[in-house]
């Protein structure tokens, strides 16, 4: 298009969005920041650059994404399938749902490719049931419904706490009490949006924890058992404590001072662990369908035993 006389002196989206009435202004201002919209050739990105009469503009549209996400062959570890719902071992570093900035590669796609035909879908679309979910770098036992009935009994199974799930955890320090619960209530952090926090009007969280073994004073490994399902539960829970856990890149603030005795090569695989060291090792609920009642566990992932048979290496 060559913008007329008329145009002069117009902020270059408000004029684009006037002769092109199928998009809105803020989808025009859109595309002219992702570098859609050229003048005489050249790429303008500044939306609010003045229409220079005669010269000649083209607006790009891009191909629109898919409305769902695409089925990809990863490989995943199953626990257990039926018609109704599938258990699998999550290994760290897996996205579970499609997001900005990880819209492929995730649990989400694995499953669409893994179920094919056979999902019946929920909500009318045919795509797998998320009921819980696991950090990007948490590994371990997740349920996954592939019905609506399954997903909404899951759901509600969650939400009244029977489902049982335990979590193996290496934090750093060791706990005074060699048991105990954490009782506090967890909302997102007043500055930092991103992180959660244990903040006076959070949601209620309750984690009960077990010291499995100390390391020295270093580390100890720590079951825990939620009794409520809060986003980074365990991870705000045990950093609340004193504890935070090895390798986590939002609650670990400082190394503890025990750490400075550490031989330095354990020093360094400890300070230079990837992720955070947390483990969903089991998970127990009633069958949505059958009532059954099933039990999975998941054995710890080879990055994490290696850091833990270090640790019982430095013990002997």
């Amino acid at each position: 298009m060559v913008a007329e006389e008329a145009a002069a002196h117009q902020r270059l989206d408000r004029w684009l969005a006037s002769i092109c009435p199928d998009l809105s202004r803020s989808r025009v201002k859109a595309l002219i920041k992702q570098g859609q919209l050229t003048r005489d050739g050249t790429a303008v990105r500044d939306p609010a650059e003045v229409v220079r009469p005669g010269a000649r503009y083209v607006l790009t549209l891009p191909p629109p994404a898919p409305a769902a996400p695409a089925p990809e062959a990863i490989p995943l570890a199953i626990l257990f399938e039926d018609a109704h719902l599938i258990v699998l071992d999550k290994p760290p570093g897996l996205v579970v749902h499609p997001a900005p900035g990880n819209e492929k590669g995730t649990l989400v796609n694995a499953l669409l490719a893994h179920c094919g035909s056979t999902l019946p879908g929920i909500g009318g679309e045919a795509r797998p049931g998320i009921v819980h979910r696991l950090d990007k770098d948490t590994s371990g036992v997740m349920v996954v419904a592939k019905t609506e009935i399954a997903h909404k009994a899951l759901s509600e199974a969650f939400a009244r706490r029977d489902i049982e799930r335990t979590y193996l955890a290496l934090a750093w320090g060791v706990p005074a009490e060699a048991e105990g619960r954490i009782e506090a209530p967890i909302g997102r952090h007043p500055v930092d949006r991103k992180r959660m926090a244990v903040v006076a009007k959070g949601k209620p969280a309750a984690t009960r924890y077990r010291v499995l073994r100390a390391f020295a004073t270093a580390c100890a490994l720590l079951e825990c058992r939620l009794e409520t399902g809060r986003t980074h539960q365990v991870r705000v829970h045990l950093a609340h404590l004193g504890h935070p856990l090895v390798g986590d890149p939002a609650y670990l603030r400082r190394l503890p001072a025990a750490s400075s005795r550490l031989p330095p090569d354990l020093r360094a695989a400890l300070t230079g662990f990837p992720r955070q060291a947390l483990h969903a090792a089991s998970l127990a609920f009633q069958h949505p369908m059958t009532g059954e009642r099933l039990a999975f566990t998941a054995p710890l992932p080879g990055d994490l035993e290696a850091l833990i048979d270090a640790l019982e290496l430095m013990q002997m």
